[in-house]
């Protein structure tokens, strides 16, 4: 045990800014969305007491579903649809058409005491349904003002096994293994192979929890070293024998074996 220490430098963080925005249609590929100034989220939750014989003895709280307001200078056009803005031919618009939902994905990030900002938070969205605020265009005079455009956003949870359903998930760079990140950051951003993508939250949920980072490294000369963060998938039996629990170890005979690197499990989020 230790005793509480009040002010250490290291221990000061706080979170700031918003930026990396990234709006993933329907049946398509994300697209990044300049100009996002602001995403102020909110929790509508409830708490009602609970009374026995004139005492109360306990709290009832009512969990609501995740809805924010959104603000803007500019917005990428694949969003034009989701807030009732139908391009019916090239530079006609039509206004007032049914709602689309589309995903959402921001950064916001972690610094300390040092000004240092090494860390982040990648939040993802699903499901969501944009309202667009009332809408204010002014004369131009002296000041030159950008108009800044405002959507309440509401969401639909989906179910994600052991917990409530939700719409909204936080991944903290602070805490997930770098390697697991890196994949992660290429699903959602995308890469030279696949376009950037935002997989159910069921999918994205199994390959986080089975995703594992055994590593096998071919020295060149007939040794080789396997390492893995999660606890259990390699185990020393003997100060000379180990045993190694993946789907990516085969048995060939008794005396031969093969062994590989894991192989990243696509099939969950392209599912």
């Amino acid at each position: 045990m230790a005793a509480i220490v009040w002010n250490q430098l290291d221990t000061r963080q706080f979170e700031t800014g918003v930026d990396r925005g990234v709006l993933y249609p329907l049946d398509a590929c994300g697209v990044p969305w300049q100009g996002l100034t602001s995403v102020e989220e909110q929790q509508v939750n409830s708490s009602e007491p609970v009374y026995f014989d004139g005492v109360k003895f306990n709290d009832l709280v009512t969990v609501g579903d995740f809805n924010a307001t959104l603000k803007a200078i500019t917005y990428p056009d694949e969003f034009m649809v989701y807030e009732g803005i139908i391009e019916d031919q090239t530079g006609v618009e039509l206004y007032n058409q049914p709602y689309g939902r589309f995903g959402l994905s921001y950064r916001t990030l972690i610094g300390d005491a040092s000004g240092k900002m090494d860390h982040y938070k990648i939040h993802l969205l699903w499901n969501l349904t944009a309202v667009p605020s009332a809408k204010t265009y002014e004369t131009i005079s002296d000041e030159f003002n950008l108009s800044e455009f405002e959507w309440t956003i509401t969401a639909i949870p989906e179910d994600i096994e052991f917990y409530r359903p939700t719409a909204h998930v936080v991944l903290d760079t602070r805490k997930l293994d770098p390697w697991l990140l890196a994949d992660l950051e290429e699903i959602l951003y995308g890469s030279e192979e696949d376009c950037p993508r935002l997989p159910s939250l069921k999918g994205l949920a199994s390959y986080i929890r089975k995703w594992d980072r055994l590593v096998i490294t071919d020295h060149g000369d007939g040794t080789w070293t396997a390492s893995c963060p999660r606890e259990g998938i390699i185990e020393m039996i003997s100060e000379t024998e180990f045993r190694i629990t993946t789907d990516t170890a085969e048995y060939i005979t008794p005396d031969e074996y093969r062994i590989w690197s894991s192989d990243k499990n696509e099939e969950d989020i392209d599912g």
